[in-house]
Formats: C-alpha cells, structure tokens, sequence
C-alpha cells in the first residue's frame, strides 16, 4: 500500500540556495507598464518535521534600498492547505497569509490585503517548476477577483551546492 499524498511535500523543491531574477512593476494599479528588474537570493529550509518552510530572502531594490524577508509556509494536513506568511525590513509584521495548494504541477494562493484603505485580493502562482528552475508570480484585484493585474514576477535558478 503506498503512502496517501497530501501535498505536504510540494514544496520541497524549494529546500536549498537559488539566484533570484525579479521583475516588479513600479507602481500598481497607476495603469504604468514600467517595470524594475533587480536580483535576490533565498535559502529554504525545513521546520516543524517538514511541514513548514522558512525562506530567507536578500535583495537590494532598485531605489537601493537591502530589503531582508521571510516567508514562513506551514502545511495543515487537515485540510490540505498551504498557508504562506511574509514579513520584511520595510513592513514589520506578518502579512496576512495566502492560502492554497497545488494540483497538476501548478501551485495557487490566495488572500486579501487591506492597502491604501482598499481591500487586494493576491493571487500568487507557482508554476515552471523543474530540479534548477521554478517561477512565481503575484497578481492584484481590487475589482473581487474580475480583473487582475500581475505585478511582481520572479525566476528562480538553484544555486549548485
């Protein structure tokens, strides 16, 4: 009899160190195509037996500005959730998380954020997702989900050990 797959394990592809190529548009909802590109770099590891992650996340903005983040992700068997919390050096507190999972390879999360007194739905994508590459995108709503604006891109590459 094999093991009931719950997802626990979908993100293990991300333990270890990976190079970072971002794409961030410059400003949201302005209707502004221009985007900025810099680089990061992340290190996931396990926490709680494997069903939580922490990735550290190091970057120097384009306004030059060394932006340090964490995202911690934790696994509920129960319901076979994934939930993901980021802090950073410019926010300073837990984000409220988005919530999801994968199916076929793919890997969907959402949340809400309350900014600039507007409710933002997020949409984060997991997706492209091979032993030395993966890919990650955030989108916003602020029409409940009718419309979304992908505004935050990155392309991973694993950093051999």
């Amino acid at each position: 009899m094999s093991p009931k797959v719950d997802g626990r394990a979908d993100f293990d592809f991300l333990y270890g160190a990976w190079q970072i190529r971002n794409r961030r548009l410059r400003s949201v909802f302005q209707r502004n195509p221009e985007w900025q590109e810099f680089d990061a770099t992340v290190e996931v590891e396990p926490v709680l037996g494997g069903v939580g992650h922490i990735e550290k996340f190091e970057a120097v903005m384009p306004d030059g500005y060394a932006l340090d983040g964490l995202t911690l992700r934790i696994f509920n068997p129960e319901t076979g959730l994934w939930s993901m919390h980021w802090s950073d050096t410019r926010v300073y507190s837990l984000i409220p998380p988005v919530v999801g999972r994968f199916e076929n390879g793919s890997g969907q999360f959402h949340g809400t954020y309350r900014a600039n007194g507007m409710d933002v739905r997020i949409l984060f994508t997991w997706s492209d997702i091979t032993p030395t590459t993966a890919a990650w995108s955030q989108s916003f709503s602020i029409d409940d989900g009718q419309t979304w604006e992908r505004n935050w891109e990155m392309e991973f590459t694993r950093i051999a050990a």
